[in-house]
């Protein structure tokens, strides 16, 4: 990843797995072998029992909806060209909160507690609504 956007994050040495690996279609979270937790955004160590023995796992890509905002406006590009949008906090299936876009969603079908799943957009991990399919 470079900084060539606002909404591009610019990726580490520590951070590169997570990058690389959402670039490839896999989200992945931080677990801990100590207190056997998952957490998220990527810290060298455990937030829950501050343990360093931590390593990435695949995460499912299932999350339920948390909260979220539409946003409106956003003057900060490349945002105005996508709004309105909905800035979210979703809860992973293995338990970490995660703020995120959801997309392919009515504004008035938002639900908390709403079954999603991710997708990427150019290497940054969205959720959408689950699929009948796999629902």
């Amino acid at each position: 990843m470079s900084g060539g956007g606002f909404d591009v994050p610019e990726a580490d040495a520590f951070t590169r797995t997570y990058w690389d690996a959402a670039a490839g279609g896999r989200l992945l979270v931080r677990h801990c072998a100590a207190c056997d937790r998952a957490h998220h955004y990527p810290r060298e160590f455990c937030p829950h029992c501050w343990s360093e023995d931590v390593s990435w796992r695949p995460a499912s890509g299932r999350a339920t909806l948390y909260t979220w905002s539409v946003v409106h406006r956003n003057d900060l590009p490349p945002f105005g060209g996508r709004v309105p949008y909905a800035a979210a906090v979703v809860d992973l299936a293995e338990g970490p909160r995660m703020m995120t876009e959801v997309i392919g969603c009515e504004e008035a079908a938002l639900r908390i507690g709403m079954e999603l799943e991710v997708s990427f957009r150019a290497g940054i991990p969205v959720f959408r609504p689950v699929s009948p399919a796999r629902g």
